[in-house]
């Protein structure tokens, strides 16, 4: 018998009850070849779901998403979940050995590729052992190992496999900025609890908005934004599939009007410094910008603001939590922290043994929400490591001030101390930042002659701007008068790039490895 307080299916409560409310006619997803409405969707995910059981492929059994952002990716994804099928999204911009890795790990007996991905793809098709069928997305519609032929001879009509409320719905792969990718194992219930917690508490998303999110629905910040949200609310939702550059992201703004802008510090900085990104080029309707994936840094948030009379809302989540735990808030927000805890959430700080952290000194930040996954895939102990009954070890290192708001200071593996005195790489980036010269900043530690360990800063500067001596005065002095005296590089690099995962988390491992 059916246990309805325990009965659960997300697709249902994100895509059909749409239909039962009256929506079918509204727009859902907006790409570059056209729109999906309501309705479409849900059909679409009816027809997804019979192909796979067409196919042989049964419940809670993996199928691979290697997907751009079109409006094929909803479909695949939502008729999976219908099915009791487990959809594991993944980074479109891996390499070929890391896909293999992920894939045997995984064990997916399907894998949706989009046309354009499939070639870093054909050399390892052969070697998954458990790979039964690859099915190409945007190509031809008349190739019969196209995504519209498989779903072509489907029908469009479906009951929800009875799925429950704790039942694994879908993996993600964590970005891997300390390292290689972990699948990491979320519930149905994981999906409401992010859309109504964060998506409307905080983001106070509403039906009538339109949500651009440069960061990809493959990554848990821009699921959440590009889909569960606007999904929650009957809300549209712009999908671009190419990388999100200032041009591209002010194009979109001027094609679709978007009413909510979802980035990453990285984007609103290179926003700021291209001449192009200003409110005439296309952001008339543009009411609230969301921030995550790292700290905004205050001068950023200010400037942006000040440009574009649209506030950031900066928060922090992580693949482990789903989306933001931490968050500013549009009435109280204040640059340079990461707010407070989002309703739902419980966070604290702690030493290395576990015992709290007094008032404005740093600690790990530790979380207890009902969106933590069930653990890592084949990661036991990693897993016992980050997911301690019911608090979920962030990793990453924060003190709260007199008012209550966290400041972020680093990655616990990033953090490390000069003169006996910890030093937040975040924190010297900010300051670095803050000069007009500096457009991107990433600091890591390095010893000296008598080896200790001091501040090394890698910086990109502005067009026409060149590291000399004098630029490298500066920029010390600067950071010693921004943050304290022991805090200054001691040695600055000029970068034209720095090394980031594709959700644009800095990888400072990279940068400390070639020293």
């Amino acid at each position: 018998m059916k246990d309805k307080g325990r009965s659960y299916n997300a697709a249902v409560d994100f895509v059909d009850r749409h239909i039962s409310e009256g929506r079918s006619d509204k727009v859902a997803f907006i790409d570059e070849s056209g729109t999906c409405t309501y309705g479409e969707l849900a059909g679409r995910v009816n027809r997804m779901a019979n192909a796979l059981q067409t196919l042989g492929i049964e419940r809670e059994t993996r199928v691979a998403q290697i997907m751009l952002d079109t409006n094929d990716f909803p479909a695949v994804f939502w008729g999976a979940i219908k099915a009791g099928i487990v959809p594991v999204a993944l980074n479109t911009l891996l390499t070929t050995d890391q896909y293999y890795a992920i894939l045997r790990d995984c064990r997916a007996r399907v894998l949706f590729v989009s046309d354009a991905l499939l070639e870093a793809l054909t050399p390892i098709l052969s070697d998954l052992t458990d790979l039964r069928q690859v099915v190409v997305c945007g190509g031809s519609k008349d190739d019969p190992g196209s995504l519209d032929s498989l779903l072509d001879g489907a029908s469009d009509t479906f009951e929800a496999v009875d799925t429950c409320i704790d039942e694994v719905a879908f993996w993600l792969y964590s970005s891997g900025s300390t390292g290689m990718p972990k699948g990491v194992l979320h519930r149905h219930s994981s999906l409401s609890f992010t859309a109504e917690t964060y998506g409307r508490q905080v983001m106070g998303i509403q039906e009538d908005d339109v949500v651009y999110s440069a960061a990809k629905l493959f990554f848990a910040y821009g699921l959440g934004n590009g889909m569960t949200f606007p999904q929650l609310v009957g809300a549209t939702t712009v999908l671009i599939a190419g990388r999100p550059t200032p041009d591209v992201v002010m194009e979109t703004m001027k094609a679709h009007q978007p009413t909510i802008f979802c980035g990453v510090p990285t984007l609103y900085g290179a926003m700021l410094a291209n001449p192009k990104c200003l409110p005439a080029n296309g952001s008339a309707r543009l009411r609230r910008c969301i921030s995550a994936g790292e700290a905004l840094p205050e001068e950023i948030g200010n400037r942006f603001e000040e440009r574009f009379d649209v506030e950031i809302l900066d928060g922090v989540g992580s693949t482990e939590l789903l989306h933001i735990f931490l968050s500013n808030r549009s009435d109280t927000k204040r640059y340079g922290t990461s707010g407070i805890a989002v309703p739902g959430y419980t966070v604290k700080l702690v030493d290395e043994k576990g015992g709290d952290v007094p008032q404005g000194e740093i600690g790990e930040m530790i979380v207890d929400g009902g969106s933590a996954a069930d653990g890592y895939w084949n990661r036991r102990e990693k897993t016992r490591d980050t997911f301690a009954g019911r608090w979920t070890y962030t990793g990453d290192k924060y003190y709260q001030d007199e008012v209550g708001y966290y400041h972020y200071c680093g990655r616990s593996d990033d953090m490390f101390k000069v003169s006996g005195i910890w030093v937040s790489p975040f924190e010297v980036e900010s300051a670095l930042l803050s000069h007009e010269s500096v457009i991107e900043a990433a600091v890591v530690p390095q010893a000296d002659d008598d080896d200790l360990l001091k501040p090394k800063a890698f910086v990109v500067l502005r067009d026409g701007e060149v590291l000399d001596d004098a630029l490298f005065e500066t920029l010390k002095e600067h950071v010693k008068n921004q943050v304290g005296p022991w805090k200054y590089p001691r040695w600055i690099e000029p970068a034209t790039e720095l090394p980031k995962t594709a959700t644009g988390k800095i990888q400072r491992f990279k940068l400390a490895a070639d020293l």
